[in-house]
């Protein structure tokens, strides 16, 4: 193999296995100055963004051990990678879509499973990680939030009743 053909899969490896996700986007008609904001946007967010020609991602992906992305991995194709809240990095693709028109999402790897481009849409339309743990706090703490003041009701109501007689001088 071509040494410079090796060194960039490695470094694409390199990339995909330290990752937590890959989303597959389609950058055609994307401008570089606003391809170039995208990547300062998802840089952000801790994720970065880069393109490889298809067929050293197809052959990247099968040496990691990740699902088959064939289907998906035809024209102008850019690989968003990091190790930030999958969420994030895909609410800034979504939005920079919405912004620019470009680029179009095509699917994504997410713990070893394959995700279509709905299902990535769907990622971004989630609230951030740190909203998503405070609501599964509150729930969680509900019951227990509950129980207590139900124990503490009897004990409560015995003061109110004393408290009262002592304010009518008895």
């Amino acid at each position: 193999m071509n040494p410079d053909k090796k060194y960039i899969l490695d470094e694409i490896k390199g990339r995909v296995d330290e990752s937590d996700f890959v989303l597959v986007v389609d950058y055609t008609g994307t401008t570089v100055p606003s391809f170039n904001e995208l990547r300062a946007r998802l840089l952000e967010q801790g994720a970065e963004c880069h393109v490889a020609k298809n067929s050293f991602m197809k052959r990247v992906l099968a040496d990691s051990g990740l699902p088959d992305l064939s289907g998906e991995l035809v024209g102008q194709t850019a690989f968003v990678t990091g190790t930030a809240d999958v969420c994030a990095v895909a609410k800034v693709v979504a939005n920079f879509q919405k912004e620019f028109k470009h680029p179009e999402i095509k699917a994504g790897i997410l713990d070893g499973n394959v995700l279509d481009a709905e299902q990535v849409k769907g990622l971004a339309a989630l609230p951030p990680r740190e909203v998503l743990l405070a609501q599964l706090l509150s729930t969680i703490n509900a019951p227990a939030s509950k129980l207590v003041r139900t124990i503490n009701e009897p004990g409560a109501s015995l003061a109110r009743v004393i408290k009262a007689k002592f304010d009518q001088g008895e």
